[in-house]
């Protein structure tokens, strides 16, 4: 058998396409009206898909395909089966990659491998005799990298660009009855330079396949241009038709309920148009997307598109929509399933929009590819602002040769880079929920990317036009006329606050990447939004990113596990960069994500007179009142409910504010603290958010003047103290403790005989590195803090009677190699109810960087399971990424306080903590009492444990509960890719005391 020879279209920069019909809009042709307006589109009698097994065959290089498998005749049955659509890489073929910059071949463009995979598509389908007379056509959504066309052992064409739609006329080829077609799709192409995104390498037919029938006169391409006037009160529709041949197109508008607004007729000989007026419109925006419903009927064809009327404008360096300034509350979100990889499922699709919505999310930025068709329609129909992306990004060039502007500077490369704005922009522009055109991601900037700009805009004037890749501090002063605002990637809040300031930024800010939500994190988020609210040059940004991108795999003992980068073998990988989401692989929100709904929320609150109840509360959404909300308030001591009520909010209009009055009653003195909650909930259903769904909450401790706690009635007993060697055995009434005086440190707490730890207490700095320590750790590990133990100079009684035995320790925290880090004086004193009150005073060595932590590491007995506490919660809380829990009294067991991270690390802490008892299910074991709010965490997991792991199914719990309670815990920032933590969040004090109480408890005695 001879090897297949084709002409090398995948390595020739001067095609990007044989016989590919022109980019056009995104329709389906129906026979009537009500099939149009539903959109399903297997009810179309036009329409026949494609998905569903195909044969397959794969080969590890082009040059081992067999010439003919394509023809009519070719046998296959002896082929596998591949469901279409679907990467082969998650079906078994080929190797599972995932890379961010670096290319995964030589950089040598246009060239690619030799041994270039190819993937070879074959199956069988029937033509209705219904079909006879009519053009037949045939769509792929998205084909990853290129691909050759057969059809009855006919070639058809080829087309490249991966994520937008490819369409070729097959009238010739095929007959009423059955047909074959063959498809050969190529992992790499010269393409693949400008598809450089950070993600798994995923290849084959992803998207939708399907065929399309039309009648011999039909609409080719359909632009519905909406503009509305200076008053907001009078909109047109200008429908704008391409037609091949002469058709006659009747136009009709319909409002949500179906009732026509307006409609006409026009002739169409090649193009044509039609202009439609609307009097008072309903505007569309995302918190209220009002549409309404374009049918055009033409012949025996019937096509819907939605219709939205939003006006969007950059005036004096501040974005409108609708002549609101507007913030956008966005996320990155890239194509991604656990199983399927880049084939994304409608209700997938559904599942990310439902969840972005519960949790204030308005704005989706497709990155870095225009993302399925039908995503947008469902964006039009739920109310998202979509930043459209070209499918461009070309990063890898930089690592390769030091030039990130090698290919857009380059001429050949011209028609490659405005092809990938054309295709994207014909593709998408009847979306309402499109409000900005993206030129790509990191690739540069230069005459190509220009070139996409002056396009874009000339194509369509009604959007601005963005691309990051032109900041001048990375590429000095461009010409960046072409675009409409300043962009930015993990710039810092006082960053984007000295732009805001400055009077020559003519234009709008957007980050379009900011607060990396990789692992534990983000931390920034309040910074960066006190900054843009403050600010309307600042139009705000998309967190990166949505979900992590982790593929599910197992252990060879079936352990189920999310894998990452490297963990097929695949070289170059970026480890768990991919991991980078503010949810997990299958969709469960991470603290991240109730982080950012709490920080964006559209309603938030201010204390005014708390004594009189009175209470600011600001509307934050753009466009709407607050009349769809119930404020629920409910006011607890230490957890305990005191009294609740709710009220009625009203119609508080979009950026106004006004006071209520709370009606609790306010007590003159309390023992405990007073904390008031304030709920905002729906009161109605919403589409994707039922009815009850909190918008958001706040919480205030009232001023309540605190009583004075009554000494405990045993702190005053007999107590006595012997020493046996290095030992002191201290005794009371109900308890036994041994502190050792070598040591420097309890090795025992007892009551009523019961051991409440497993070791002795000690002293601890680290914590496992989460994602956004990436660059820290480094002088972490110089320094030695992964491995700091204690030495203990001197150990001495200072004071001994018959109520209370002091213990002085001074000490030091070091590590091989290096001086010690700190040095310490822990005080500890017993008294005569047991409890053990510690006091450090602490000196840390001047030129460190900033410690993790600096805490109580106190490793407790098996079975020692649950956990009560008073402070933030119920979910992990830090000192920068809080805003999300409340104040209040939680019953917790270990396991349920330790969160999953792919890459396991530092997890499950709670700040603002007052007191934690950490016992059996008896509620025998230790209570932990502040002088100041501290941070706890109980686990199963060692920090060692933590840190030593890579996957979650290396991680195997220990019997013993660790308990760490912490002076102080470093925030968790951003910085896996965004700035630095602030320095407000960092253990960077190089004097401290902490002062804690340990009191061994029996607490259903108490």
């Amino acid at each position: 058998m001879m090897m297949i020879d084709l002409p090398k279209y995948w390595e020739d920069l001067n095609v990007l396409h044989k016989n590919r019909e022109a980019a056009r809009a995104y329709y389906i042709p129906f026979a009537d009206e009500k099939s149009a307006l539903q959109q399903q589109r297997g009810r179309s009698p036009f329409y026949r898909t494609l998905n569903g097994n195909w044969k397959f065959k794969y080969h590890e290089s082009v040059q081992q395909v067999e010439d003919g498998f394509y023809d009519a005749d070719a046998d296959v049955s002896g082929w596998e089966d591949l469901l279409v659509p679907s990467c082969w890489q998650v079906n078994g073929y080929d190797q599972l990659h995932y890379t961010n910059v670096n290319y995964p071949f030589p950089c040598d463009p246009p060239y690619v491998p030799n041994a270039n995979p190819a993937g070879l598509y074959v199956r069988e389908f029937n033509l209705s005799k219904d079909w006879e007379g009519k053009q037949k056509y045939i769509v792929f959504e998205g084909v990853n990298s290129c691909f050759y066309l057969w059809i009855n052992g006919t070639w058809v064409g080829y087309s490249q660009g991966s994520r937008v739609t490819a369409e070729f006329d097959i009238s010739p080829y095929v007959q009423a009855g059955r047909n074959k077609i063959a498809v050969m799709v190529l992992k790499w192409c010269d393409g693949s330079y400008i598809e450089d995104q950070d993600i798994w390498r995923f290849s084959g037919i992803f998207r939708d396949v399907y065929l399309l029938a039309r009648s011999p006169q039909h609409v080719r391409d359909i632009f519905n241009r909406t503009e509305l006037n200076a008053g907001l009160d009078h909109a047109t529709v200008t429908c704008e038709l391409e037609s091949i041949g002469h058709i006659e197109a009747q136009v009709k508008l319909t409002d949500a309920g179906g009732q026509i607004i307006t409609s006409g007729a026009c002739q169409v000989d090649g193009t044509g148009s039609l202009v439609l007026e609307v009097e008072r419109p309903q505007l569309w925006s995302a918190e209220a997307p009002n549409l309404y419903h374009l049918t055009i009927s033409a012949g025996e064809e019937v096509f819907c598109f939605s219709v939205g009327f939003r006006k969007i404008e950059i005036t004096d360096g501040v974005f409108y929509i609708n002549q609101v300034p507007v913030k956008l509350k966005g996320v990155n979100r890239h194509d991604s399933h656990p199983v399927l990889g880049q084939t994304v499922p409608i209700n997938h699709m559904i599942a990310d929009l439902k969840l972005m919505k519960q949790h204030n999310i308005n704005t989706i930025r497709a990155s870095h590819y225009p993302n399925d068709p039908r995503f947008l329609q469902l964006c039009n129909e739920y109310g998202f602002y979509v930043i459209d992306e070209a499918d461009l990004e070309c990063h890898g060039v930089f690592h390769a040769v030091g030039d990130f502007n090698m290919l857009t500077r380059l001429s050949e490369w011209k028609p490659a880079f405005v092809e990938r704005a054309i295709r994207m922009v014909e593709r998408d522009k009847n979306h309402p929920s499109v409000i900005i055109w993206s030129m790509g991601n990191e690739s540069g900037y230069d005459e190509n990317h220009m070139a996409m700009a002056r396009w874009t805009k000339s194509r369509d004037a009604s959007r601005p036009v963005h691309y990051e890749g032109s900041d001048p501090r990375h590429f000095g002063s461009p010409d960046v006329e072409v675009l409409d605002m300043e962009s930015r990637m993990y710039s810092s809040p006082a960053y984007i606050e000295e732009y805001a300031k400055n009077e020559n930024s003519t234009k709008p800010m957007f980050m379009c990447e900011y607060s990396h939500a990789m692992g534990n994190g983000p931390g920034d988020l309040k910074e960066y939004w006190d900054v843009i609210y403050k600010y309307p040059k600042l139009m705000g940004g998309c967190v990166w990113e949505w979900s992590d991108h982790g593929i599910l795999t197992a252990t060879e003992d079936g352990i189920p596990y999310y894998a990452y980068g490297g963990d097929f073998g695949d070289e170059p990988n970026d480890g768990n960069f991919c991991i980078d989401g503010l949810v997990s692989p299958d969709r469960i929100p991470h603290t991240g994500l109730l982080e950012l709904k709490k920080i964006i929320a559209p309603v938030s609150f201010e204390a005014v007179d708390l004594a009189k109840g009175m209470i600011k509360i600001n509307n934050l959404y753009d466009f709407i009142d607050l009349s769809h909300l119930r404020l629920f308030w409910k006011v607890e001591e230490e957890g305990m409910l005191v009294e609740q009520g709710y009220l009625e909010l009203g119609d508080i209009k979009a950026h106004t504010s006004e006071n209520v009055e709370i009606p609790y009653h306010f007590p003159q003195a309390a023992a405990a603290p007073y904390i008031l909650t304030l709920s905002c909930r729906l009161k109605e259903d919403q589409r994707f958010v039922p009815a009850g769904h909190e918008v958001t909450f706040e919480q205030f401790e009232l001023p309540v003047a605190r009583l004075a706690k009554e000494a405990a009635a045993l702190r005053n007993n007999d107590i006595e103290m012997m020493k046996q060697k290095d030992q002191l055995i201290i005794e009371g009434f109900d308890f036994r403790h041994v502190f050792d005086t070598y040591k420097g440190t309890f090795v025992s707490l007892t009551k009523h005989g019961v051991e409440m730890l497993n070791k002795p207490l000690g002293f601890n700095i680290w914590r496992a590195p989460i994602d956004n320590d990436r660059k820290v750790k480094r002088q972490w590990y110089e320094e030695g803090y992964d491995r700091a133990t204690m030495h203990v100079y001197k150990a001495e009684v200072t004071e001994q009677d018959e109520t209370k035995i002091a213990i002085s320790v001074e000490f030091s925290l070091g590590a091989y190699i290096k001086p010690p880090l700190l040095h310490g004086t822990a005080s500890w004193s017993v008294a005569g109810d047991g409890q053990v009150d510690l006091k450090v005073d602490v000196r840390v060595r001047e030129d460190l960087i900033f410690l993790p932590r600096f805490g109580l590491q106190v490793t407790m007995p098996p079975g020692t399971e649950e956990v009560e506490y008073f402070g933030n919660g119920p979910h992990e809380s830090y000192i920068d990424k809080n805003h999300s829990t409340r104040k209040g009294r939680y019953l917790a067991m270990v396991d349920s306080l330790f969160v999953p991270y792919v890459m396991p690390q530092e997890n499950g802490s709670h700040d603002g903590t007052e007191w934690v008892s950490v016992t059996n299910e008896q509620g025998m074991g230790l209570k932990f009492t502040g002088l100041q709010p501290f941070s706890f965490n109980a686990s199963h997991f060692t920090p060692e444990d933590l840190t030593e792991a890579q996957h979650t199914y290396e991680l195997k719990p220990r019997k013993e509960t660790i308990v760490h309670v912490d002076y102080k815990m470093s925030g968790v920032g951003s910085n896996s890719c965004g700035p630095e933590l602030l320095d407000i969040y960092r253990l960077d004090e190089k004097e401290f005391s902490f002062e804690i109480a340990i009191a061994p408890v029996f607490k259903e005695d108490e």
